[in-house]
């Protein structure tokens, strides 16, 4: 007998195949340079896979690794808030390793709310914010950044602070827009996530990468220590996507809340990379220095070719991502233009209109990733300019 009942969870019935899924399958179809989906094509420290390897040939991470992360990781995370951002935290209780940034993103989803509450997040939001608040049963609130600055409007912010509001779930510097709050904005979000008693789950993946702009952590602000789960991972900083290991920090409560949902989801992954991401974490600051300069250079490069093509460029203060409006191109549908874009000159890029709620605000707006070797953002900008 047929059920007459869906099979998918209502929950995820607006959900199909990420854009990221189907724009790298199109950029394998056709050929085409891939600036769509953010992960670099060369790997990162010699010195950190090898680090792998070793932990490979020892033996170290091959069965289960334990639950809340190797020690050695978990000491090299804590020390990591220290060094940079002057933030202390007790490896055995205040740090948990994910399997990358969106496992801990779920993770806090399914282990802080409950099902009915509202969680307030910055519109456009990377595509796993709208998955994991559903698959909590709680509901988003989107708060829009608008161009050409993408800077949140702090009244609007307050004034979608509801008696079911329950969590601040924030990214910064931002995917896809590349803004980065400032410490006004992060003081007037702390105070704001006090008076309400609000949880905030900040993602800071992109914390190294930043280039006109300071990243300041929100816990460390006054009142926000024990009420912030900060989120990070490797994957971006030292350009290993595909090692998925990242982490939380925050108080015992806070972790031991994401950890109740986390033990349910992978429970453990990753085992030897977690101890090669210790000792990339401990790389020297030159390290650091250098590869956002890099970074630096490829988005200028990426940024000053899109505007030579056409296209109404804004320049990120932080990320690997560009955002762009293809208005001046004559065209006004993001998503049409990103399907038809490797078919009419070889380049794949993702349209920001799957980012947002309000689909009107995005239409227009095409994201490119600059993480890649200057020969091939070259190349794109000079198949971008048949537009």
């Amino acid at each position: 007998m047929t059920s007459s009942r869906p099979p998918l969870n209502r929950a995820l019935a607006e959900f199909g195949t990420t854009i990221f899924a189907e724009m790298s399958a199109l950029a394998v179809r056709t050929g085409a340079i891939n600036l769509g989906q953010g992960f670099p094509d060369t790997d990162g420290p010699e010195e950190v896979r090898e680090a792998a390897v070793r932990a490979l040939r020892d033996g170290r991470g091959n069965q289960y690794p334990p639950g809340p992360g190797v020690p050695e990781l978990r000491q090299a995370v804590a020390e990591h808030q220290s060094r940079f951002h002057g933030l202390g935290f007790d490896p055995d209780t205040e740090v948990l390793v994910t399997a990358g940034a969106t496992e801990a993103i779920a993770a806090a989803m399914l282990g802080l709310l409950e099902p009915g509450d509202e969680v307030i997040a910055f519109e456009p939001f990377y595509d796993s914010y709208a998955a994991c608040i559903a698959m909590a049963g709680a509901r988003r609130v989107p708060l829009t950044l608008r161009a050409p600055s993408f800077r949140p409007d702090l009244d609007a912010l307050r004034a979608a602070v509801t008696p079911r509001t329950r969590l601040l779930l924030l990214n910064s510097p931002h995917n896809p827009t590349g803004m980065v709050l400032t410490r006004e904005e992060l003081a007037a979000v702390a105070e704001l996530a006090v008076e309400r008693d609000l949880i905030v789950v900040t993602d800071e993946v992109y914390e190294h990468l930043t280039y006109e702009a300071e990243h300041v952590p929100l816990a460390s602000f006054p009142g926000m220590r024990d009420r912030t789960v900060t989120i990070s991972s490797a994957g971006k900083t030292f350009s290993f996507t595909g090692w998925k290991v990242g982490w939380v920090t925050a108080s015992p409560a806070l972790v031991s809340a994401v950890r109740a949902a986390k033990q349910y989801l992978t429970y453990v992954s990753a085992g030897p990379f977690q101890y090669a991401v210790a000792e990339a974490l401990r790389l020297p600051d030159t390290y650091y220095r250098d590869f956002r300069e890099d970074l630096r250079r490829k988005r200028d490069l990426l940024s000053d070719g899109l505007e030579q093509a056409g296209f109404r460029v804004f320049r990120p203060q932080g990320t690997y991502f560009v955002t762009t409006d293809i208005r001046p191109l004559d065209e006004k549908d993001g998503l049409a233009f990103c399907r038809a874009l490797p078919e009419r000159c070889g380049v794949v890029a993702v349209p920001n209109v799957i980012f947002y709620d309000d689909a009107e605000e995005g239409r227009s707006l095409v994201r490119f990733a600059f993480c890649k070797r200057e020969d091939v953002l070259r190349e794109s900008v000079e198949r971008l300019r048949r537009l």
